[in-house]
């Protein structure tokens, strides 16, 4: 019998001889995979299989994020360094957290997971690929270590809020996912209820990824800021030539959709190797909207952009690049609105309906910085 069988036995056995009271306590999930988990008892040790999913945890878990995560990736640190910084400082445990790697291309050591002995490891969806390729379910299942797949990220219309609750289970805190999920409904509800009564024309919006992360032209296509674009009321370019949510197109292409809207997503990417003449935008970034104002306008002097109805009208902008993997989105959709639609979301204020929910659900304070527009000559 090998070990990885052996320690299922054993487990089996264990549970044979649990008490009545245990499995009184035992709970059910489905994730957004699909899969059917069962917990025999409250999970007590996570890991954060992506260092984002905090931004979705703290809402949920907001007296303590850090409380039940023995481990995570160290993505949060390398592509948004302010907002790292705002959880650890108020929650230093969060600083000395073991960073883990990244399943996706390799990294992640399993010795390390074993060693930190959790009762589940969260996976975003895109992770489920590799997971499966090296059995990883198979072997962490083996010794008792669950996997459960969430997502803010591929699919954000069908998942979001399925991924609040499942946080909301396994941190047993079900009235708060319900309470999030609720917001995130009725603040979209303020863009998207407008926009139907409307049907104002919709302009053609370039949403370039990662802007100084990535090489032009990265963008998105009908998923993730590519859907959130449509919500918004804007017609997304990069749905035109991208079945996913996300990819890159060439220079000409952009050059021959001359876009009304250009929106580039931006963040502290200070700790990233290949980051170069980046936006900051995101928490705590207002103070250097000067600078961010200078590396957009540099950014715009690509020969993909210059001759763009954008860059003629003004109407370029950077937002948090983050809002494309938390629960967030509501955020997002409101300030696309605005640049979008200015007149007919002339009284609709984002930056106050982000700090209303961080009043109302997060342990940090909130700190403006979270989209920029360009102007001409700065």
């Amino acid at each position: 019998m090998n070990f990885v069988k052996m320690l299922a036995v054993s487990a089996a056995a264990i549970a044979g001889f649990m008490p009545l009271s245990a499995w009184a306590q035992s709970f059910t999930i489905k994730d957004v995979a699909g899969r059917e988990v069962t917990f025999d008892k409250p999970v007590e040790r996570v890991i954060l299989g992506e260092g984002r999913m905090l931004y979705a945890v703290a809402p949920i878990e907001k007296e303590d994020p850090f409380a039940k995560i023995v481990g995570w990736r160290n993505d949060l640190w390398t592509t948004d360094k302010d907002g790292f910084n705002a959880y650890v400082e108020k929650f230093p445990k969060g600083k000395e957290l073991p960073f883990l790697g990244n399943l996706t291309d390799g990294t992640v050591q399993t010795e390390t997971v074993v060693k930190l002995h959790p009762d589940v490891m969260l996976l975003p969806i895109g992770n489920k690929a590799a997971a499966d390729e090296v059995k990883l379910e198979e072997m962490l299942g083996g010794i008792g270590v669950k996997i459960v797949y969430i997502d803010f990220r591929e699919h954000i219309l069908a998942n979001t809020e399925p991924s609040l609750k499942i946080l909301g289970q396994i941190f047993g805190h079900e009235d708060r996912a319900e309470a999030v999920a609720s917001f995130w409904k009725e603040q979209m509800a303020r863009v998207t209820d407008k926009l139907k009564a409307a049907n104002p024309p919709k302009p053609n919006v370039f949403m370039y990824r990662a802007a100084g992360l990535v090489e032009c032209c990265g963008t998105f296509g009908p998923d993730n800021f590519g859907l959130m674009v449509d919500w918004a009321g804007g017609h997304n370019l990069g749905s035109d030539f991208l079945p996913g949510y996300t990819g890159s197109i060439n220079a000409e292409q952009v050059v021959a959709s001359n876009p009304d809207v250009i929106v580039v997503t931006g963040s502290n990417w200070c700790e990233s190797k290949n980051a170069k003449d980046f936006v900051n935008v995101g928490p705590n970034a207002a103070a250097t909207f000067g600078d961010s104002r200078k590396a957009l306008n540099a950014l715009m002097e690509n020969p993909a952009f210059t001759g763009s109805r954008a860059v003629a009208g003004g109407n370029v902008h950077a937002i948090w690049h983050q809002f494309y993997t938390s629960p967030y989105q509501f955020v997002a959709v409101q300030q696309l609105a605005k640049w979008f639609h200015p007149n007919l979301f002339a009284d609709l204020d984002p930056d106050a309906t982000f700090k209303e929910f961080h009043e109302k659900f997060l342990p940090v304070a909130y700190q403006p910085g979270y989209w920029v527009d360009a102007k001409a000559g700065e």
